[in-house]
């Protein structure tokens, strides 16, 4: 099994997979931005212009190794798997969820989201300046995980992270 936990950064994603490994026995947190830093590393003089990005994402090698990671977790291993991600280009949601299915039927994808300005205070408190990365990014994400494409949904504004958890494992099992 195979739980995506998607959404804008500070939306509470990384939160929810920390209480979904509590709640879900062996499951294994298996975090996709370590193999983007990884490629990042190791590309830095190989990548094509299209790659010379500020996201990761967008060096063509980190979605199918993301892919070939989890495969390869989840046939040594035999545990659930865990992924809090911000991806919000759906060609590259898309791709990674086929990947996914291509050796799990059971691949499970819920995209958390939140009012922007709670999003950013959340951001505040975690450290993050209206400078950061992150909060620009937040600017444009938030809207676009509102589309369907990007279902199912579960808002964080007003829920604890036990009621996320609780959603999300009423889906799974």
């Amino acid at each position: 099994m195979i739980i995506m936990i998607n959404g804008s950064f500070g939306v509470g994603k990384t939160t929810t997979a920390q209480a979904l490994l509590q709640a879900i026995p062996h499951a294994l947190l298996y975090d996709p931005e370590e193999v983007g830093y990884m490629v990042r590393n190791i590309t830095r003089d190989a990548r094509s212009a299209n790659e010379e990005t500020s996201d990761f994402q967008d060096i063509a090698v980190w979605r199918p190794l993301v892919i070939a990671a989890a495969e390869h977790l989840l046939r040594r291993y035999a545990r659930p798997l865990v992924l809090p991600m911000t991806l919000a280009n759906p060609a590259y949601l898309d791709e990674i969820k086929n990947g996914f299915n291509a050796f799990d039927p059971h691949v499970y994808h819920f995209c958390l989201t939140a009012s922007l300005p709670t999003i950013q205070r959340r951001l505040t408190e975690r450290g993050d300046t209206d400078k950061s990365w992150c909060w620009n990014k937040t600017i444009e994400y938030v809207p676009l995980f509102a589309d369907n494409h990007y279902a199912q949904h579960i808002d964080t504004e007003n829920q604890s992270v036990a009621e996320v958890v609780a959603m999300i494992l009423q889906h799974v099992k």
